[in-house]
């Protein structure tokens, strides 16, 4: 069975930092990353990375966010520097699966909030 959970939300001032994690588990994952959902507004890429290390922004945050992996243990992090209060959304954790029994298959997780207050 598939399972992400993220962690590492929060409230922080702008101009702060704030590092999301989230571990897979169940499958095999590629690739994983990280959207966000802004109240009002539809859900959006932030960053994916894949299993090799290519790795894909929003050009809203090139620049002040950093995604990486650890394949050993499915695990990908986003490290959010310099934050805005545009960045105040609900962040999902996002792979695709490529085990047996979920060959292909999106998944999301349950949403971590960050907040940032000007």
């Amino acid at each position: 069975q598939v399972q992400l959970v993220e962690s590492g939300g929060g409230l922080v001032q702008a101009g702060g930092s704030l590092r999301l994690s989230c571990a897979a588990s169940g499958s095999i994952f590629n690739p994983m990353g990280w959207y966000r959902q802004a109240p009002g507004k539809q859900r959006e890429l932030v960053a994916t990375i894949t299993s090799s290390g290519s790795a894909v922004y929003a050009d809203s945050v090139t620049g002040r966010f950093t995604i990486s992996r650890d394949n050993a243990k499915n695990t990908v992090y986003l490290q959010m520097n310099s934050l805005k209060p545009d960045d105040t959304a609900v962040y999902y954790c996002y792979t695709r699966s490529w085990g047996a029994g979920a060959y292909g298959m999106d998944y999301w997780g349950k949403g971590t909030l960050v907040t940032v207050s000007s």
